[in-house]
């Protein structure tokens, strides 16, 4: 609220109705980071940007047919959306009608913690007349009625279990009317894109505790239907093993297995996810793993390897790995000048396997006798 940037849109804007809404208010209240300020306003989107512009500030009509002007301020980018009812949806995207009633705004979005405005000198307003008690239970519910919500866009099947995962109190249980809800809707997850769906679940998967989230969209069937195959009490398992690692999606994601295809992952996460699969059965020693990976995707493939024990690594086996990462092998190319080509490449490879085999002890002078 005292930001720079964020006092200069509001100056720019002064004299008209102006709110900060959605995740920031959300957060804020919360005590948790915020990422991104989001403002309403009664202005339409064309007034925004003369009134923008007129203060000296960059605009860009990023979806102003649906509202929304970006307003860049002292380096950072604002969404500022007009108030908006909506006139007809077709489960992913909907038409809409500008307003000037909070209500109206606050009546088409998903949960009620969700629905909270703030003025510029942190009123909060709460339209719905829920949000601020469920967001003081951290219980998650949706607006009106779930079914509804859910058939006007898809999507909020998965941000239901996301934003559990985030916000709500896991002793709290599961919203049963959301969750239902999400059961009865859950073949319109077929109608989403690739990438809506990865990142709505790597999202999920890097809670500080997804699993409970986890459990329900197994209960509900939606997990079956956004990563077929895939086992809930393996996510369970792991989470109870990480202790203070940091979460990492791609980790977890490997932990529940089934088939990633509905998840549009980027190249270098689609190579992670293969490789903590592969390695997770194996016996590739800790010290080989950490050489050949790095010590943090070896602590991963370990953390996975848990899962059939039932406990995390050891110490000696992390120790190995971080051995194995900082690991440098002494033989170069120019040691054996009598060979070339292809029976260079041998040699060195088997040469290299030796000394990994030592654990790294073997020096250049013990790998290059004859």
């Amino acid at each position: 609220m005292t930001d720079a940037g964020t006092v200069a849109v509001f100056e720019a804007l002064q004299g008209h109705g102006v709110w900060f809404v959605g995740g920031c208010v959300r957060n804020g209240l919360l005590g948790l980071p915020v990422a991104d300020i989001d403002i309403c306003t009664e202005l339409l989107p064309e007034q925004v940007m003369e009134l923008a512009q007129g203060a000296g500030l960059k605009t860009i009509p990023t979806g102003i047919d649906h509202g929304t002007v970006t307003v860049v301020a002292d380096g950072t980018p604002y969404e500022i959306t007009t108030l908006r009812r909506d006139v007809e949806t077709d489960g992913r995207h909907a038409s809409v009608a500008f307003t000037r009633e909070l209500a109206q705004d606050a009546a088409r979005r998903d949960f009620t913690m969700n629905a909270l405005y703030a003025t510029r000198d942190g009123t909060v307003l709460d339209p719905n007349g829920a949000g601020l008690e469920d967001l003081a239970a951290r219980r998650l519910r949706f607006i009106g009625d779930a079914s509804a919500r859910i058939a006007e866009d898809h999507l909020r099947i998965l941000r239901f279990f996301r934003f559990h995962a985030w916000y709500a109190d896991p002793a709290g249980g599961i919203d049963a009317d959301g969750l239902a809800a999400c059961a009865h809707g859950v073949d319109g997850i077929a109608k989403l894109s690739r990438e809506r769906i990865g990142a709505e679940v790597k999202t999920l998967l890097r809670a500080p505790d997804p699993a409970p989230a986890v459990a329900a969209m197994d209960q509900s069937g939606v997990l079956a239907a956004v990563l077929p195959g895939a086992h809930a009490p393996s996510l369970t398992l792991l989470t109870g093993l990480e202790g203070d690692v940091a979460p990492a999606a791609i980790r977890r994601l490997a932990a529940l297995g089934g088939d990633p295809g509905n998840l549009r992952l980027s190249k270098a996460e689609a190579k992670q996810l293969a490789l903590f699969r592969d390695e997770m059965g194996t016996l590739t020693p800790p010290g080989a793993l950490g050489y050949h990976h790095g010590a943090v995707a070896t602590r991963d493939i370990l953390l996975l390897r848990g899962l059939i024990a039932e406990q995390p690594p050891g110490a000696e086996a992390l120790r190995l790995a971080e051995q194995g990462a900082q690991a440098v092998f002494p033989v170069k190319a120019a040691d054996l000048p009598a060979l070339q080509g292809k029976a260079l490449g041998d040699h060195l490879k088997a040469l290299e396997t030796r000394w990994i085999a030592s654990d790294f002890t073997l020096t250049k002078a013990e790998l290059l006798r004859p």
